[in-house]
């Protein structure tokens, strides 16, 4: 387990969940009322919307040097 995202997750679960513990954050109102998991923020949808931008366009760029590259003829050695 030596992925680098993994690890800091996992990281800062630990070191988030000790401040709070630590701080004495804890809600008891927030704990009576039902909490919505499912909605998602149009925040959400625009920051994954400009992830996938980003990724398309590298992906573009790459592909096309690549295909650039693979297009250019092969000089073919010559004894002198």
């Amino acid at each position: 387990m030596s992925d680098p995202m993994i690890i800091l997750t996992g990281v800062l679960a630990v070191v988030t969940r000790a401040f709070q513990t630590a701080s004495g954050i804890h809600h008891v109102a927030d704990e009576d009322r039902p909490r919505d998991r499912g909605a998602v923020s149009i925040e959400q949808v625009l920051w994954y919307a400009a992830a996938a931008v980003s990724v398309a366009v590298v992906a573009a760029i790459i592909w096309s040097q690549i295909r650039t590259t693979a297009s250019t003829p092969v000089q073919s050695p010559s004894a002198p």
